[in-house]
């Protein structure tokens, strides 16, 4: 499947232009005139990379930039017709994978655009993360967060919480999650693991609603899917 390219450019020309190349270079690509709709398009999921002006009608290109940011993650390169540092770092500060001052050459954008999208490609291979249920693990960040709600849990229920996850449907008996979350070595209360999942579910069930952790009476405990 080919990757999807969004162009949030004014000057209908560039854009168009720059449509053109990318579908020649074996993208799909959609084009927007202004900020609003840019972001609305660059939110909506569907796009795995979007070239940004700076100048826009209706929203300019950094406020664009900094409203993705806070959902999501997708590359940014942004274009602007202004040479100034400070508008380059204000770009990166505010989240932007990479920046090309105008007038550009298409073979310098289609190549950051190939470094950009490789990136994300290398980024995702490394991010360990598992999600049920509108619950989602970091594991690489050491986070958790439940319908994006951010969710403070200690190193033991992290580790507990995570070892569930990984072996979601299969139960899992205390002894197990004793040597996973406590260590072979643990010689402490045997019902250290019923504790851990009290708070788990105290953080996590009762604060969202959730029925995350299922108890398999006589054997241990289970997440299912």
């Amino acid at each position: 499947m080919a990757q999807k390219i969004l162009v949030v450019e004014d000057e209908e020309k560039i854009a168009r232009f720059v449509e053109l190349e990318l579908v020649h270079e074996g993208y799909e690509a959609e084009k927007v005139f202004d900020g609003r709709t840019g972001l609305e398009k660059a939110l909506s999921g569907d796009f795995d990379l979007v070239v940004l002006d700076v100048m826009l009608p209706g929203l300019n290109g950094l406020e664009v930039l900094r409203r993705i940011r806070r959902e999501s993650d997708v590359p940014v390169i942004m274009l602007t017709a202004r040479d100034a540092v400070m508008d380059k770092v204000s770009g990166l500060d505010a989240g932007a994978d990479d920046y090309l001052t105008k007038p550009f050459a298409i073979e310098e954008l289609l190549a950051r655009i190939r470094v950009a999208l490789k990136n994300r490609v290398t980024a995702a291979v490394h991010t360990h993360r598992i999600e049920i249920r509108g619950v989602c693990m970091d594991v690489d960040r050491h986070e958790v967060t439940v319908n994006g709600e951010p969710v403070e849990l200690t190193n033991r229920e992290f580790e507990l919480l995570r070892t569930l996850m990984e072996n979601k449907d299969i139960v899992m008996d205390r002894e197990k999650l004793i040597n996973e979350v406590c260590g072979y070595d643990y010689l402490g209360e045997t019902n250290i693991i019923d504790v851990y999942v009290r708070y788990l579910r105290t953080k996590i069930d009762d604060r969202f609603g959730v029925k995350l952790i299922t108890t398999v009476r006589g054997v241990g405990y289970v997440i299912r899917g």
